[in-house]
């Protein structure tokens, strides 16, 4: 039943890929212009969508694996541009991809061609990667979703058959490197027909169970079960409260289990768990490295907004570099969306009278400040509630800055008052809690002197501008000389880029920014004539987060020249300001603070907000190491979301801890009392955390996305390597050995332990590489933060696949003082000749201050 079912699905999807491949006539929708009619297709390798007539020829296509999301009707700021009514929604859909979320606005003859398009991207879409998939994850052998796919993968000539040289390709592509005679008898095991030499699906449904048959799981099985074929009711509840350290494991629970994962009728009535419903019960997000109970909010909600991390963006409206990318209100829609709760708005005059959103002194495009207002406002609160901070940079003269203020008031309305929640005499912020669904404003205010009601005055500089050099803002010039400028700075940025995709892929900093200035600096010259200022301008960023139903989005004095920045600073720091003040520092000042002003922005943060932004010279929009401002108790480190890479990894692994709603408390001793994060024993009285690691083995990896050769390519050495992020003294890394020629099922069975000072801040962060002699290759990667990994035996899947992973097992231990960690044995091995598991037994070494002699502990995990 169930295999018609997904044969039925298939073939429906098969349908919408024939109609693409044969192509439909579409209109391109563009900003203001009617639109294109044009034909799209899906070429014949299923790998690019095309159009044609084209000037473009070869390069009008976009790739599969750079769509980011298709999303029905008219919802993009393309179709936003456009009078309402002048498209039917069931005929609308956007593509966006590429690193710069792209659109491709269309529309199709009617609401079926549509559907077509729609359901036939989303397939091939899932077919390349899935991030939210772990949920549908309930994996075995024979999974038919998985298995059909190898299965069409491996036809070739469509027959629905397959020859022993197909199966011999497909697991090339698998990274299986069995011996051909192995292949061969498992081949005829499996050939069970009257058609000998060919497999049926059926037939090749059992081959790839013999061939990924899991020996760890069926051991670890083997040793909970007295060495039995499967798991009893008492069996498996010793199992999950031993190993796994569940609480509470009820016969229920268990006959649940054993009812949803259990695969044979035989087995379900016995109500056992044989190996197949082991391994997809083990497979399955109930043993997960990450907690599903930090999926939902866990974190108490009722603390000052200042004892919390805030997932925060930078220059939120950009879909790429700096320079000259382009603004879209798609991007709020979609930071917003992923849990980011303070987002970036630049205010410039725009013509009529109508503010603008853009990044000054750029070639960036501009979107009008009402849209961007009306997104954030519609996106703001659909995943949570919890509040919105708006960094607004104002730049606009006195008229605009009223219009800004009426738009906020108008769009926001009671989102905007708080009522009693922020008492202006109040010595305390108020909590995420008492905020929800409410917009706060953090806004630079008029200067003293200047009434509420003034026509004209002083506008503020950019928080990211005023750090660069005048030669490098783009002030005025004609559009010839405009679009020199251009041309120079996208062929560098171009040659640059290609660069840095020679480098490690894990490096971030491969990437120069001054490098690209220099480049760019000489163009910039011969084609821009400056306009200087005469003096350099240091802003002091004390702003106010303005709650309330009056806006005042108006400019800050600034601070004279011969001002010392730091010294300022540290004066403000150092001063009881009201729980409003909020600091906002360029990370290369923020660095200077946290290096020289450690202790005294440790404790201004306890009372109030700061925020940190990129330097203006990441005019690639790459970013910096976020957890170096976490570790002080910086709440609003702002990051460029647009930029995939390390620290959006690591940003995205912060915030899942609490559900992922942009709200996560900080830990106690960053809230209240004080530490020095750069000791070498920065909590002396503070418990540590001893985090050991079984590094086991490894399921279907791929070979490195970036590979020359793509699947051809030889079958991949992987290891894995593990590293800690937290404070500095916690921050390491250890690797496994390398397993040569299989990325399919490696086994490597290495133990690997960690000791963290401060584990409520650390993320874990698991990657997996492919060795080559000249260096190697990044697979991919999963980070989790410390306090979220489950104990026991867990699947680590890396992130944007449905398939790869790494089994470990993890143990977590309390200890005080200085610590010294020997592990002797394994917990088990696979390549051990019998199945039961061999004691570890792990010797801590432990000093305790009021005793001179070591004391040891013995642990073991065994079951013999």
């Amino acid at each position: 039943m169930m295999l018609n079912a997904w044969c039925a699905l298939l073939s429906a999807v098969e349908r919408c890929m024939s109609v693409m491949q044969s192509g439909t006539q579409m209109v391109k929708v563009k900003a203001g212009s009617k639109g294109l009619v044009r034909l799209f297709y899906l070429d014949e390798h299923r790998s690019c969508i095309r159009w044609k007539p084209s000037r473009k020829s070869e390069k009008a296509k976009i790739t599969i694996d750079s769509l980011y999301k298709v999303t029905e009707g008219g919802q993009s700021d393309i179709f936003h541009r456009h009078a309402e009514g002048s498209f039917d929604p069931a005929c609308c859909f956007t593509v966006y991809h590429g690193n710069h979320m792209e659109s491709l606005d269309l529309v199709t003859s009617n609401a079926e061609e549509a559907r077509t398009w729609i359901t036939g991207l989303r397939y091939l879409m899932a077919g390349i990667s899935d991030e939210d998939s772990l949920a549908k994850r309930q994996r075995t052998h024979d999974q038919y979703p998985s298995n059909i796919n190898q299965f069409l993968k491996a036809d070739k000539n469509g027959d629905g058959l397959l020859n022993i040289d197909e199966v011999y390709q497909l697991l090339h592509k698998l990274n299986v490197n069995l011996p051909r005679r192995k292949v061969k008898q498992m081949f005829q095991e499996a050939d069970t027909d009257d058609q000998q030499g060919t497999l049926t699906y059926e037939e090749f449904s059992v081959f790839y169970k013999m061939m990924s048959m899991r020996r760890d799981l069926f051991l670890l099985m083997m040793a909970y079960s007295d060495r039995k074929d499967h798991l009893t009711p008492d069996d498996l509840a010793n199992f999950l409260r031993n190993e796994q350290k569940m609480a509470n494991v009820t016969s229920e629970y268990v006959a649940e289990i054993i009812e949803k994962f259990e695969l044979s009728d035989e087995n379900k009535l016995s109500g056992v768990l044989g190996i197949e419903g082991f391994t997809s019960f083990m497979r399955s997000p109930a043993c997960d490295v990450f907690n599903p109970l930090h999926h939902e909010v866990n974190q108490d909600m009722d603390q000052p907004l200042c004892n919390y991390f805030i997932a925060s963006s930078h220059n939120t409206y950009l879909t790429g570099d700096q320079l000259l990318s382009h603004s879209k209100t798609d991007m709020y829609a979609w930071v917003l969306q992923s849990g980011c709760r303070c987002v970036e708005v630049d205010c410039w005059d725009g013509p009529d009278g109508e503010p603008m959103v853009q990044h000054g002194y750029t070639l960036t495009s501009k979107i009008p400040f009402k849209s961007v207002i009306e997104a954030i406002n519609k996106y703001a609160f659909v995943n949570n509630q919890y509040p919105v901070i708006l960094s607004i940079e104002n730049h606009c003269n006195i008229q605009q800055q009223k219009k800004i203020a009426q738009y906020l008031r108008d769009i926001f309305g009671d989102k905007l008052d708080v009522g009693d929640a922020m008492n202006r005499n109040s010595k305390v912020l108020p909590s995420p809690a008492c905020l929800q669904g409410k917009i706060l404003i953090k806004g630079k205010r008029l200067p003293a002197y200047l009434s509420a009601d003034v026509e004209e005055g002083e506008v503020s500089d950019d928080d990211s501008a005023d750090e660069i050099e005048d030669d490098f803002k783009l002030k005025s010039s004609n559009v010839r000389k405009r679009l020199l400028v251009k041309s120079h700075i996208r062929k560098k940025l171009d040659s640059l880029l290609k660069e840095s995709q020679i480098g490690d892929k894990e490096d971030s900093d491969s990437f120069s920014i001054r490098a690209l200035l220099r480049a760019t600096h000489q163009g910039l010259q011969k084609n821009l004539r400056q306009v200087r200022t005469p003096r350099q301008r240091v802003a002091l960023h004390a702003v106010k987060v303005i709650l309330g139903k009056t806006i005042h989005v108006l400019p800050i004095p600034v601070s004279p020249v011969n001002v010392s920045f730091t010294y300022t600073v540290s004066l403000f720091l150092c001063s009881s300001g009201t729980p409003g003040d909020v600091l906002s520092f360029s990370e290369t000042r923020a660095q200077s603070l946290v290096n020289h002003r450690t202790e005294q922005f440790l404790a201004f943060n306890q009372r109030q907000l700061s925020r940190i932004y990129p330097s203006a010279y990441r005019i690639d929009s790459s970013n910096f190491n976020p957890q170096f401002y976490w570790n002080v108790g910086c709440h609003l480190v702002a990051l460029n979301y647009q930029t995939e890479g390390r620290m959006m990894q690591l940003n995205r692994a912060k915030f899942m801890v609490n559900g992922g709603i942009g709200y996560v408390l900080k830990p106690p001793p960053m809230c209240k009392g004080s530490f020095n994060p750069f000791s070498d024993d920065p909590l002396p009285a503070y418990p540590k955390k001893q985090l050991i690691l079984k590094i086991i083995s490894g399921q279907q990896l791929p070979k490195p996305p970036d590979s020359m050769l793509g699947d051809r390519g030889e079958i991949i050495d992987p290891f894995v390597e593990v590293e800690i992020i937290g404070l500095p003294v916690d921050c390491c890394k250890e690797q496994t050995r390398v397993v040569d020629d299989n990325g399919f099922n490696p086994v490597w069975e290495e133990t690997l332990s960690f000791t963290l000072h401060m584990s409520e801040i650390a993320l874990v962060r698991f990657l997996v590489w492919d060795h080559d002699p000249i260096g190697r290759d990044f697979i991919g990667q999963r980070t989790v933060a410390f306090s979220s990994l489950m104990p026991g035996y867990r699947h680590v899947y890396l992130e944007g696949f449905t398939e790869a992973s790494i089994f470990v097992h993890v143990s977590v231990h309390d200890v005080y003082g200085k610590v010294s960690v020997q592990v002797f044995l394994c917990s088990y091995s696979t390549t051990h000749p019998h199945p039961f598991y061999v004691p570890i037994i792990l010797c801590l070494s432990i000093v305790e201050p009021s005793s001179p002699e070591p004391q040891l502990y013995h642990n073991a995990f065994s079951r013999i």
